[in-house]
């Protein structure tokens, strides 16, 4: 061994400087993004680590049972680490280094665990193989040479590690060769009666194999899309403190550029989201838009953000302009036009993502540059905008029209110091004659629980939801800014809401502008009356077998999911039925983002999607808790032809029918 000292130093130097300079290339252009705070809270932030990287816990679920296969890679990764530092350490100090000198008890137990873990590592090994080869998922690239690689070299060290234990154990060198249960075997049976000279040479032969494959391991892993190994675990610990149901506001003011048009405007948390990627391709399996064969594939999304970070990154250190679009060029490493405009921001690859990759924001972010860098987006966004800006609503009706739902009821208008709640009617609310009916209903809910609340009537605008989503960031900041001074200047502390973008727009965008408001939906204080004994169901609304369909701005947004399936129970006498993407998961009618106003011309229709998902069910009745929702279902009823045996109600109809 002696001998071999002097070649494995000199390996081992040149292997761990290439890779600590690929680190430093890799890990430098990070620093290119914008400043973000992402160190605060530190002991929230070391919980979460502990939670989600070593405890692995959006990794194992029911819906993805190979998540615990990674979960094995994942703890013999690292218990193997400590294993292949030992080799490390004693191929360059083997008089010195080496688990043998510690005390024979502590030795044995070590000996005994990594002789089971590398044999658990390489039954994992083939778990991958054979399910990359016989049965792909479709939402990743399975067969690809990277995995391949990378698997190899990992089923290598595995291989190496019991041909030298067992070449030793078959000298009589190794003292714990009782606690190696797989060495021991391929030392005692498979090696048994090997002449000595040939041992020997096995030992060095395997050791060299060892040696080789773990320092390529180790330099190949930064320019692998399994980088992830040396990311995945920060990148828990950076992840969003707060739910990701906002995005960050623009400072406008002359100069300025606005929004994400190349990759070193992006924050560096984004650009450390681009290389912490796993590519597992949950969040593919789970978006609305690649499901029904639109250009949006969230894992390609962020493949092209790193792909053009490595690409402009060096040119940008040098003080360069880059020369790879971020958005609509045609190579790797940019993103198409329609990629960004299919994105209903439902959030579901946020949900999903094991590493808290921050999707939805990157996409409003590059939205904002298209937006109002460039003035380029679909054309039916043209009128939308014009509307919203000039008569703040969707539809360009005047606003005098707003007030025109309570003449079917008494609506009692807000006044300062004597009204509690502001019910916030929102414009589907007001204008869609659909939805008035869910308004008048939630007002006789309102009632009939002895609330205190008035409406704004005509002086109602728009909350500017889609025009943030879509990247109008100007106009919604003009909005929120004139809402917010009236909410203030008319005393307005609590708010009602019926419509779950509103409630989300109201609750957590408007911080950002000084509206510090108490903001509940109509089904939270529904409920509350309820059990506060204010509200009781007389009867129970007949409506045959109810089936219900989560909200994305209220469920995944803001966490509210057993609020409306206790009132369904409450007011129906039993519990909903539950669609087979459901609570966390559920999965989207294909309004939000502002795709309630574009065309949806390629794919499928996301609306029929789960429309006929519901239909699984055999339904009377599709309950859903959003003017948006109850639209993208009816509508999807009447083109699938079903619209007479199957009715859509909005939660607060039901309510009111159990309240009569």
């Amino acid at each position: 061994m002696s001998a071999q000292i002097p070649f494995f130093t000199t390996l081992f130097a040149v292997a761990a400087v290439f890779f600590l300079w690929s680190c430093y290339l890799r890990f430098s252009l990070v620093l290119l993004g914008k400043p973000d705070d992402r160190f605060s809270n530190f002991s929230r932030r070391f919980a979460n680590m502990l939670l989600y990287a070593f405890g692995q816990k959006r990794v194992v679920t029911r819906s993805y049972p190979f998540g615990l296969n990674h979960s094995v890679f994942f703890w013999c990764f690292l218990i193997l680490l400590i294993a292949n530092t030992e080799f490390l350490l004693h191929g360059l100090f083997p008089g010195y280094i080496s688990l043998s000198h510690l005390p024979e008890g502590l030795y044995f137990a070590l000996a005994l665990v990594f002789d089971i873990v590398s044999f658990v590592a390489l039954l994992a090994v083939v778990i991958a193989l054979s399910r990359r080869w016989f049965y792909p998922p479709e939402y990743i690239d399975a067969r690809s040479v990277d995995a391949f690689v990378i698997l190899g070299l990992v089923a290598t060290l595995m291989l190496a590690f019991f041909g030298m234990h067992g070449s030793e154990i078959a000298l009589g060198s190794e003292g714990a060769a009782a606690f190696m249960p797989v060495s021991n075997f391929v030392g005692s049976f498979i090696l048994a009666g090997a002449p000595v000279n040939m041992l020997v040479a096995m030992v060095t032969v395997f050791f060299w194999i060892h040696a080789v494959t773990l320092l390529l391991f180790l330099d190949y892993l930064p320019y692998s899309k399994h980088m992830h190994i040396l990311t995945a675990i920060p990148n828990c610990f950076f992840r969003s403190i707060e739910k990701i149901n906002t995005q960050l506001p623009e400072e406008f003011k002359k100069g300025n550029s606005y929004g994400v048009g190349q990759v070193d405007q992006f924050r560096w948390k984004d650009l450390f989201d681009s290389m912490s990627c796993t590519e597992c391709g949950r969040c593919s399996d789970n978006c609305p838009a690649t499901l029904t064969g639109k250009a949006l594939n969230p894992r390609l999304l962020i493949h092209d953000i790193k792909m053009n970070l490595l690409h402009n990154g060096k040119l940008l250190k040098s003080g360069r302009a880059p020369d790879l679009p971020l958005i609509g060029g045609l190579k790797e490493g940019s993103i198409a036009d329609d990629v960004l405009w299919a994105c209903t921001t439902c959030g579901a690859c946020m949900e999903v993502c094991p590493v808290f990759i921050e999707h939805v924001p990157k996409i409003v972010y590059m939205r904002r540059h298209q937006v109002e860098m460039k003035a380029k987006f679909p054309e039916e966004l043209l009128t939308l905008f014009d509307n919203m800006e000039n008569r703040s609503n969707p539809w360009g009706i005047i606003p005098a029209e707003r007030g025109r739902w309570t003449s079917e009821t008494v609506a009692p208008l807000f006044e300062k110091d004597k009204t509690e709640f502001l019910f916030f009617v929102g414009c589907a609310g007001a204008f869609d004659t659909r939805n008035k009916r869910n308004t008048l209903a939630i007002t006789r809910i309102l009632d009939k629980g002895g609330v205190s609340w008035g409406a704004l009537g005509k002086d109602e605008q728009c909350c500017g939801d889609s025009l943030r989503r879509l990247g109008n960031e100007f106009v919604f900041a003009q909005m929120a800014k004139q809402n917010v001074k009236a909410f203030k200047d008319m005393g307005v502390r609590k708010v009602i809401t019926q419509c779950p973008h509103c409630y989300n727009t109201l609750k957590n965008d408007y911080r950002q502008f000084g509206g510090e408001l108490e903001v509940l939906h109509y089904t939270e204080l529904a409920l509350q009356l309820v059990e506060s004994g204010k509200l009781a169901f007389k009867n129970k609304a007949e409506l045959g077998k109810v089936v219900f369909h989560d909200s994305c701005y209220l469920g995944r947004y803001n966490s509210i999911y057993k609020t409306p399936r206790e009132l369904i129970e409450l007011a129906t006498g039993h519990s909903p039925l539950e669609m087979e993407r459901a609570f966390e998961r559920s999965f989207c009618c294909g309004a939000g983002g502002g795709r309630m106003w574009m065309e949806e011309s390629a794919g499928n229709r996301v609306n029929l999607e789960r429309v006929k998902e519901a239909l699984k069910r055999q339904p009377d009745t599709i309950c859903v808790c959003c003017p948006y929702c109850v639209t993208m279902m009816e509508d999807g009823l009447m083109d699938l032809k079903v619209s007479d045996q199957v009715k859509v109600l909005e939660l607060s109809e039901i309510i009111e029918t159990a309240l009569k």
